[in-house]
């Protein structure tokens, strides 16, 4: 039998991998991380893109880390802080007015727009509470598998499933539904009338979503991103000081404290299999490390096309693993900035609430969706939208750690542009700066002063996500959340318990239930299943 050098090899440190890690290590195990970059986080870091300015250079604002991993990894204590923003959204329209989303007068602000919508918000926002009190829950459990080998335990979760969805009434079943099933333009219109308000709600449901607002399904996308809190405030969005590597250094730091060997630079080049088992990996620099398991951080694609040998696959697997849809809209950027924006909707350079908000280029429902199409058919350019949607967000604005003084820090996190594009016109290479001074361009339409204040910048493609963090296709999510991808589905029916396509093998990724976002679950769940075939306590509950 050969050595181990360790009980469980995590491969991929982001935060997802982290987490896993910290977990297993609780319970007495010999954990070792093996991250790729040089810096762990995954697509949750820190780093410096312009001198003097830093940034959360892919993942940029916190909502959805989960409560429970910030106690159990003991984050605060770590130096995490996460502070709020004033209010969610600031729209500023193209005939020169702006509209407001949240804080003190969110409920006055909407009613400037209209009175039937600012009576109705209160209703929409608890129709989501309803929902989401109950998925909430499901997030943190291991979802039903479904395969040949269903066994008692798969009973129990499907038990546990839905004895928390009898939670809910029938209305609140009939409005599950809806969330899962319909657009999130179909249900904002059946809501609401006022096109700013629908377009600050319906942002969600594009984010990272190569798709209409009118798209089936795009629902639940915009539900995905409500499960969040930040300080115990349900639904709310903030910001970690120190950019989001803050988050992944906590976890690290707990990683360490608890014996986790945390291993950068160390890139794994295959997936090592014995007899149909995966027992270790062989590393680029030619190393081999064995383990009792192996966990993957990574999208699964990555994992199942690059990593595991091919013909340890079965055919099925391999097919449906090949047809797993992945694919973002979305086109990043950092920008370092002599001066705040002067919006035309509400003038000034001073520092104003709506500076420390989510800033959002993009009026309207219809604007999205001709945003997506418009990308989408490549009718006009090789594959991105003229009108491009554009989230504009001042990190220095709530942590003035990330510029120098006087000066700000912007990340634009920008839809659509199509995830692939035709090798014919040069590739995603050759477009980068022409599509980055579009969307510098997008903002300085309603901020005139923008592209003159700007002192540097990183762009970075859906082909540049894909290469430095391993974001498939742009894919922040590690794979669309579609309903066919989702729940005991993700990635894979058979795969949803977090257990591999072999045994020794485990996913801990945001491909993994209950999908993208830096909420820590992935990792956790992942934990509690490989803790139970290990026959290892504590487990996470």
């Amino acid at each position: 039998m050969p050595r181990r050098d360790a009980d469980v090899l995590v491969v991929g440190g982001g935060h997802n991998g982290l987490v896993c890690a910290a977990y297993l290590a609780a319970a007495g195990l010999d954990v070792r991380v093996l991250e790729r970059r040089r810096i762990v986080g995954g697509a949750a870091v820190t780093e410096a893109f312009h001198p003097g300015f830093r940034n959360s250079v892919a993942s940029y604002t916190v909502s959805l880390l989960n409560p429970q991993v910030i106690a159990d990894l003991r984050l605060v204590q770590h130096g995490l802080r996460v502070v709020e923003r004033p209010f969610s959204n600031f729209l500023p329209l193209p005939d020169g007015r702006a509209f407001r989303l949240g804080g003190a007068e969110g409920t006055a602000e909407v009613a400037r727009w209209s009175a039937r919508d600012a009576a109705r918000l209160p209703a929409y926002y608890a129709m989501l509470e309803r929902v989401v009190a109950v998925l909430r829950a499901l997030m943190t459990r291991t979802p039903p598998n479904v395969s040949d080998g269903f066994v008692l335990a798969d009973w129990v979760n499907s038990w546990a499933v839905a004895r928390q969805l009898k939670q809910l009434d029938m209305r609140g079943r009939r409005d599950l539904l809806d969330l899962f099933t319909k657009s999130a333009g179909e249900l904002l219109d059946d809501w609401f009338e006022s096109a700013p308000l629908k377009a600050a709600l319906g942002w969600d449901s594009v984010v990272g979503n190569f798709a209409s607002p009118y798209t089936p399904g795009s629902a639940y996308v915009l539900l995905h991103h409500v499960f969040g809190e930040v300080n115990g405030k349900s639904g709310v969005w903030g910001h970690a000081i120190g950019g989001m590597g803050a988050i992944s250094e906590a976890i690290a730091a707990e990683c360490r404290a608890r014996g986790v060997v945390i291993e950068t630079d160390a890139a794994v080049a295959q997936v090592q299999v014995e007899r149909g088992h995966a027992v270790g990996v062989v590393l680029e620099d030619g190393r081999t490390l064995h383990a009792g398991a192996v966990v993957s951080n990574l999208n699964p694609k990555l994992l199942y096309q690059q990593l595991v040998p091919r013909d340890a696959l079965d055919a099925d697997t391999a097919a449906r693993i090949d047809r797993y849809r992945c694919g973002s809209g979305t086109f990043r950027m950092n920008v370092a900035l002599s001066e705040l924006p002067d919006f035309t909707a509400a003038p000034g350079t001073a520092l104003q609430p709506h500076h420390q908000s989510g800033i959002l280029i993009g009026p309207s429902l219809d604007y999205f969706e001709r945003a997506y199409f418009d990308a989408k058919s490549r009718e006009h350019n090789p594959g991105w939208a003229r009108a491009p949607i554009v989230e504009l967000v001042i990190s220095s604005t709530l942590d003035d750690s990330l510029a120098p003084p006087g000066r700000h820090v912007a990340s634009l996190f920008c839809q659509h542009v199509n995830p692939l594009m035709p090798d014919a016109t040069g590739g995603w290479d050759a477009h980068r700066d022409t599509v980055a001074r579009l969307m510098i361009d997008t903002v300085d339409a309603v901020a005139p002063n923008f592209a003159r204040s700007v002192l540097g910048f990183e762009a970075l493609t859906p082909l540049d996500l894909e290469r430095r963090f391993g974001l498939v296709g742009g894919d922040i999510f590690h794979g669309s959340l579609g309903a066919d991808q989702l729940f005991g589905a993700r990635p894979l029916l058979g795969q949803g318990d977090y257990r591999g396509a072999l045994p020794g093998l485990y996913l801990c990724g945001s491909g993994t239930h209950p999908g993208g976002g830096v909420t820590g679950l992935p990792g956790r769940n992942a934990a509690r299943e490989v803790l139970i075939d290990l026959g290892r306590r504590p487990r996470p509950r």
